[in-house]
């Protein structure tokens, strides 16, 4: 299998996963290359798969944040959660 095929295999893989399952991954793929046990490789490998799983989970926190905030906005704040509330909930964008 070509590198190419095998990169969009995966980001199609990527898309499809749910965020709990994005971090989990995320976080095998952390442990895996700080325990150097690796080739270069295979840590280059996992460094591209942790890019794409990363930018998996910051799109969706990015969409959960617009959502909560619509919730908010559409019900005049009935919730009772402000914006500043919000932020303990979901990080700052800025974060991601």
């Amino acid at each position: 299998m070509s590198n190419e095929l095998k990169e969009t295999s995966s980001a199609d893989l990527t898309i499809s996963l749910s965020f709990e399952s994005s971090l989990k991954e995320l976080e095998e793929v952390v442990r895996k290359l700080e325990s150097g046990q690796t080739t270069l490789e295979e840590a280059i490998i996992l460094y591209e798969r942790g890019s794409q799983l990363k930018q998996h989970c910051e799109s969706i926190l990015s969409e959960a944040r617009i959502k909560i905030e619509e919730i908010v906005v559409k019900n005049g704040q009935e919730l009772g959660i402000s914006p500043s509330e919000l932020s303990k909930i979901l990080p700052p964008e800025s974060s991601y």
